[in-house]
């Protein structure tokens, strides 16, 4: 259902502005008679003059930046300052077969930034506040068969839900799920494995309800694929009554011989076909991909995978992305997921709220193990129903390991009440899910209030509090680094300049409550007892840009930053948490006029020893310390700046900076040379400047224009400077942006079919650049036109 819809923004305050639903004057509402919706919810209201666009949508990073915007949200102009940008309005019509006549038909959504109402042919379906939860509705009995058909969705993004950017609008998937009557419920498998010595068993629990209003007789038929499509086992059921409007839950045991085990190193899906069938006929066919692995929490030696110990060496992320925004298409989130594993990353919590459905299908691909959070600390319904939601929708991916059911509840996570609601919530997740451990992340109060009830300790900074004491507490509890480091660094800054909201990249600079990505690193790897950490954060998000104000409008945590270019500390990680060598030297060397100064000369990197040599001059010869980097203070003097590294004596790698000229060129590189021509693949392009001698000018700032053709199109564009106001999206049909410290990106999706897509940057007094991406012919993903 992502193509093909209409938008307009409405106004938060005032009805007249708003399109509204039940304007003054109307005799029944639509929540007082079926039907009955008036304005942009009503089926034949004229949307021809609202924008056309494709979901994923977020309208709010296309809005400007404001000093009266919330700093913690980005400093976007949406939020209650701004009643007339904070309500939109999303319509798309679409066709049902007369066919479909008897059938279930729902709508489905993945995430709708937030307080979602929904219609459709003017027939109110309901409410949802939160942001991110998944939720749906059965719409077949509103339904026009054989004729046109109105959904309406009005979406609210005036009141915060976190305290980080969030965007606004229909920011993930929706689907139009069509069934029989008899059917396999939403998220009505729940797959669980054990693996022995003769192989494996798979247990599977099979909701099946029926939306008819009769009784009827069913079989369910089942049988797991292999990665290459082959069947290898199967399973029948004997005829199963059910009653109208009833739900049955039937369990089931097939046996794998042989059996390729999911794992960070090789992380394997098999795939469980579920079918229907209703005298001999199949009416329902249901696909469960999952994976053979076996966990454990222990207290004594951390996080146990397949048998064997893994350090969980991860990252906490939110959703947002340079140029899109929270609306992250499927081959983005992916790409992000590719970028943490090449530094040695193996696990990712879902901060602070249940990610995107296709995040989580990347990571079980992958191999990236998953704390998968929730939003709403609580114990009153809709909070229950919200934990549920996401524990049901994701409890199927091997890639998920423990449930986190809040973060840093300060009021109550030091008290008895925190204790009484972590146990409360914690007995409702293992209702759901019995084979998975919770946690919270605590910041405070350790040793009494949630990490007193809690199944898995969840240490938020270790500098908040003692983990050997609580771990001598409690020697039984298993316990994580929920959260730690909160490094700040700008990338290619190497003099903090706080007016600018700039931050050096050196792996110096925090708030007072955090800690370096030196001191956190080394905390934990001597405590074997912690299972591992999960660094804030992965890649700099907007919002929170602590520890400035406006006009800094971005954090500065991340290792990657907003367009997922490397900070200096990532080769830090990459040096410790990563199997393969690596040396990594910095800063650049353009420093004109500090002649003779004393420059902070850096080394990250897991060799043995590393020798710095200036223009061919040795600087000297050190040892690298575990878990450590070195320094020199260099006397700038221009020209080659070379490190070597040594292991067993011998020189096994180098790396070098050099003092370049004035950039004279663009230059695009893209992650990959051909995409998918599906409509939803895409590239990700570097945009960079060169000298004359190809030198990469890593100080570069031009302004670059960016223009299009063939079968793709550019849906974003950043640089990661966390201070930038520049739009994110096209501007009058243009598309440009500074290169910051020498880089920006340029997001170029296919727009469906084969063909050339060529992308050209241009900049004034620079030679243009021009890239060529193969647009491969694809089958497109069905989708409701």
């Amino acid at each position: 259902m992502d193509k093909g819809w209409r938008f307009a923004l409405g106004h938060a305050t005032d009805p007249s502005k708003d399109f509204d639903p039940a304007p003054p004057g109307t005799v029944f509402s639509y929540f007082a008679k079926a039907g009955t919706a008036q304005g942009a919810a009503r089926d034949r209201f004229d949307d021809s003059k609202w924008r056309s666009l494709d979901l994923p949508h977020d309208w709010a990073v296309e809005l400007p930046f404001d000093s009266l915007g919330s700093n913690s949200h980005g400093s976007k102009a949406i939020g209650k300052n701004f009643p007339e940008n904070s309500v939109g309005w999303y319509r798309k019509t679409f066709d049902v077969p007369a066919a479909d006549r008897g059938r279930r038909i729902a709508l489905d959504f993945d995430g709708v930034f937030r307080d979602s109402q929904v219609w459709v042919n003017g027939f109110y379906l309901g409410r949802a506040t939160s942001g991110y939860t998944s939720f749906g509705y059965d719409v077949s009995d509103y339904l026009n068969y054989g004729g046109r058909n109105t959904v309406a969705v009005r979406v609210d993004a005036s009141l915060e839900e976190g305290w980080f950017y969030e965007g606004a609008g229909i920011y993930r998937h929706v689907w139009l799920t069509k069934t029989a009557p008899v059917h396999v419920a939403r998220s009505g498998t729940f797959v669980t494995t054990s693996v022995g010595g003769r192989g494996s068993s798979v247990d599977v629990r099979t909701t099946v309800q029926n939306d008819a209003d009769a009784p009827a007789r069913f079989e369910i038929g089942q049988t797991i694929t292999d990665p290459e499509g082959r069947p290898v086992a199967t399973w029948a059921s004997k005829t199963i009554s059910i009653g109208p409007g009833g739900r049955v839950e039937t369990p089931s045991t097939l046996r794998l011989g042989h059996v390729r085990l999911w794992s960070v190193e090789t992380p394997t899906l098999y795939r469980l076909v579920t079918t229907v069938r209703q005298d001999k006929r199949e009416v329902d066919r249901y696909e469960t991909p999952f994976g053979v692995r076996t966990i454990r929490w222990d207290a004594s030696k951390g996080f146990i995978l397949n048998g064997k110990r893994v350090q969980l060496k991860g990252v906490c992320d939110h959703q947002d992305h340079a140029g899109v925004g929270v609306a992250v298409p499927d081959a983005l989130e992916e790409w992000r997921l590719k970028q943490l594993k090449k530094m040695g990353v193996n696990a990712l919590r879902t901060s602070h709220n249940a990610p995107n459905p296709a995040l989580l299908d990347a990571c079980d691909r992958l191999g990236i193990l998953v704390m998968d959070e929730n939003r709403e600390t609580g114990i009153n319904p809709q909070q229950l129903e919200s934990l549920g939601r996401m524990i049901t929708r994701d409890r199927n991916h091997p890639s998920v390991v423990i449930w986190s059911i809040g973060n840093e509840e300060w009021s109550i996570e030091g008290n008895d009440k925190g204790a009484r609601v972590t146990s409360t919530m914690q007995a409702y997740a293992k209702s759901l899910d019995p084979t998975r451990p919770t946690t919270v992340a605590i910041s405070g109060g350790w040793g009494a209030g949630s990490s007193t009830t809690i199944d898995v300790m969840g240490f938020n900074y270790f500098t908040h509090g003692n983990t050997d004491d609580y771990h001598a507490k409690f020697p039984n509890r298993p316990s994580v680094g929920t959260e730690d480091g909160a490094t700040l660094s700008t990338r290619g800054v190497y003099v903090s300049e706080p007016p600018k909201g700039w931050l050096s990249a050196y792996d110096v600079n925090g708030p007072d409550w955090a800690s370096t990505a030196h001191r956190s690193v080394n905390h934990y790897a001597v405590r074997p007892f912690v299972a591992g950490q999960f660094q804030w954060t992965g890649f700099d998000y907007r919002g929170e840009p602590t520890p400035f104000g406006w006009p800094n409008i971005a954090s500065q945590f991340g290792i990657l930053d907003l367009c997922g270019f490397p900070k200096d500390n990532f080769y830090y990680y990459r040096a410790w948490w990563s199997d393969a060598p690596s040396l990594h030297l910095f800063p650049h060397w353009n420093w004109p006029g500090k002649e003779g100064q004393p420059i902070d000369v850096w080394v990250h990197g897991n060799v043995a020893e590393v020798e710095l040599t200036l223009n061919g001059t040795s600087l000297g010869r050190k040892p690298m310390p575990r878990f450590g980097h070195l320094e020199w203070k260099v006397p700038y003097s221009p020209g080659v700046l070379l490190a070597k590294g040594y292991s067993d004596g011998k020189e096994v790698l180098s790396d070098r900076v050099e003092t370049t000229g004035e950039a004279e060129g663009l230059r695009l590189g893209s992650d990959q040379a051909s995409i998918k021509g599906d409509g939803e693949d895409l590239a990700v392009v570097a945009v960079s400047a060169a000298d004359a001698g190809g030198r990469a000018v890593s100080t570069a700032g031009a302004q670059v224009t960016f223009e299009i053709s063939g079968p793709g199109r550019i849906i974003g564009v950043g640089n990661g400077n966390p201070s930038s106001h520049e739009p994110d999206q096209a501007v009058g049909g243009v598309w440009r942006r500074v290169l910051f410290n020498g880089l920006a990106q340029v997001i170029v999706q296919s727009t469906g079919g084969p063909g050339e897509i060529v992308l050209t940057a241009k900049s004034g007094g620079l030679k243009p650049a021009t890239l060529r991406i193969k647009a491969a012919p694809t089958p497109r993903r069905p989708f409701v036109p």
